[in-house]
């Protein structure tokens, strides 16, 4: 970790509010810093990552080293002024030192310090990174974060794909997070979930009082197809996500997998989902409404909220007068399949499956919510370097039942099988969206469905659980050590105790994560904060 001048961060700060790059990657500067912003025609100060929202785009291809360098400017104590990032999607295979879950897998960068996360990237898809510091996401460090293929297998089925067909849902708030979650108290806060005053995409909106505020545009040759990444960076909402005159969106990845080909006419996208669609340029020359009406916060699109503009090159600069298509073939997640063969199903539980199984039952009570009638609080030192000191195992340091064990199967045979299910059940009438870090799962039931698919599953990283009533059932091979985080990416949701940590491999994690003398000293700097410099 490395302590930074006053002097260079001004200048830093200056270079990068005047000339955000439109990409960095795979090696390059993040720098945090706050600013002011008018995203839905309402200036509020906001936590921001190159200077803009979204925050800017990072990029390489797989295989690349990344070497993201993580400056943190913060100095504004209405918003929390350290930080950790999380790369959304990365599985981190011996790195888990670098993924980025404040108190699980490091502690938080002090503000005036900087931290280098160095990964190898043996993936393809569309992924984002984010905040993973209580709440702070919501006041704006959130950003996309793509890897390209030069073999991706659909490259000869879209003429487009760059950062300019990178597409991001946002819930936007006017309230600060730091004002809904309370004064913190190192790392425990205190929960009201506050509901979203507009949805930005591309980082523009409008609100009901705002409704003539710019919107973001996605723009378009007539005759070309784009591959369009779709990236939902909310903190709590659900949208649902059509084009007017655009009915046939063929799906090619979910959430950094592959998919076979699936055409639909709408798309339903939880907090923290991503997915690839081709996109046929093949209307009229002329605009077109981009919808994406929220499940939390005002909804419709009256005067454009709730809307950005796919607008044709050579149409005129104005609002869409397009309609909205009434919706025939909406996606239903549990008709997507990967195109790959299913890593983890192999075989139905039954009495003779090796697989180890987990039920989660999700309830809230008090304005704190629970897996398994416990709520998650994030231990002072974390998960990672808890074991790495060798002072206790994990499930003795965190509360009873929130640390799940396991080893991997091919370096322990007969201690554990090398896979894992679990199911969900909420009790809750939210559908809230879980995602695991460092790993991929196949969604062997989803949600709406009685049926359990055990030879094409859909595979992702984060899978809703559903309404109340609903048995989602998720399923994974247990092939890479650290201390992931299971957890609702509504983040108002996991800041009021609805995660677990899944502990893999424990006794191998000092001769299989790497971690630097910079991660090292991050506890001893974060801890040395005053309350008023958090």
């Amino acid at each position: 970790m490395t302590r930074l001048s006053s002097s260079f961060l001004s200048i830093a700060l200056v270079v990068a509010t005047l000339a955000s790059a439109a990409t960095v990657g795979p090696v390059g500067d993040i720098l945090v810093a706050n600013a002011s912003v008018t995203l839905d025609g309402t200036t509020r100060p906001a936590v921001l990552s190159g200077g803009q929202f979204p925050g800017t785009t990072i990029v390489g291809n797989k295989g690349d080293r990344f070497q993201l360098n993580v400056i943190n400017n913060q100095f504004d104590s209405r918003m929390l002024q350290s930080t950790s990032i999380h790369w959304h999607g990365i599985f981190q295979n011996g790195t888990a030192s670098y993924d980025g879950a404040a108190f699980i897998t490091q502690c938080p960068i002090a503000h005036g310090n900087s931290f280098l996360y160095d990964f190898t990237v043996n993936q393809a898809g569309t992924f984002w990174y984010h905040s993973h510091l209580s709440t702070q996401y919501c006041d704006g460090l959130r950003g996309p974060m793509v890897v390209y293929d030069s073999q991706d297998p659909y490259l000869g089925q879209y003429d487009v794909d760059d950062e300019s067909t990178v597409l991001t849902l946002a819930d936007w708030y006017h309230t600060l997070a730091k004002q809904a979650t309370g004064t913190p108290v190192r790392h425990i806060y205190f929960v009201s979930t506050v509901a979203p005053d507009s949805t930005l995409i591309q980082g523009l909106g409008r609100t009901p009082t705002t409704l003539t505020a710019p919107l973001g545009v996605l723009t378009v040759q007539q005759g070309l197809r784009y591959r369009i990444r779709l990236i939902n960076i909310a903190c709590s909402p659900n949208y649902v996500f059509q084009i007017d005159g655009h009915t046939n969106l063929t799906i090619i990845e979910a959430d950094g997998i592959t998919t076979m080909p699936y055409t639909v006419d709408q798309i339903t996208i939880f907090a923290g989902q991503r997915y690839s669609f081709i996109l046929n340029a093949n209307q009229a020359v002329g605009n077109y409404w981009i919808r994406a009406n929220p499940s939390a916060g005002t909804k419709g699109f009256a005067g454009g909220i709730n809307s950005a503009i796919l607008r044709y090159v050579g149409a005129a600069d104005a609002d869409p007068t397009s309609t909205q298509d009434v919706s025939t073939n909406a996606f239903v997640e549990a008709d997507m399949r990967p195109l790959d063969s299913p890593g983890a199903p192999l075989a139905p539980v039954s009495s003779g499956d090796p697989a180890k199984s987990f039920n989660f039952v999700i309830s809230v009570a008090g304005g704190k919510f629970a897996m398994n009638g416990v709520s998650f609080v994030p231990p002072t030192t974390p998960v990672l370097l808890q074991i790495l000191s060798g002072a206790e195992d994990a499930q003795s340091l965190l509360p009873r039942r929130l640390c799940i064990l396991s080893s991997q199967g091919q370096r322990h045979p007969g201690v554990d099988p090398g896979r894992w299910t679990g199911s969900f059940l909420s009790l809750t009438a939210l559908k809230h969206p879980f995602h695991l870090h460092g790993h991929a799962f196949d969604v062997v039931r989803s949600a709406g469905s009685s049926v359990y698919n055990y030879v094409n599953p859909p595979r992702r990283d984060v899978v809703s659980v559903g309404n109340a009533g609903d048995n989602v059932t998720i399923r994974f091979v247990t092939n890479n050590d650290g201390p992931w985080f299971l957890h609702c990416h509504i983040d108002w949701h996991l800041e009021a105790g609805l995660a677990i940590v899944f502990a893999e491999d424990v006794p191998d994690w000092n001769s299989t994560i790497a971690h630097s003398p910079a991660w090292d000293d991050l506890c001893p700097a974060y801890n040395a904060l005053g309350a008023s410099d958090l």
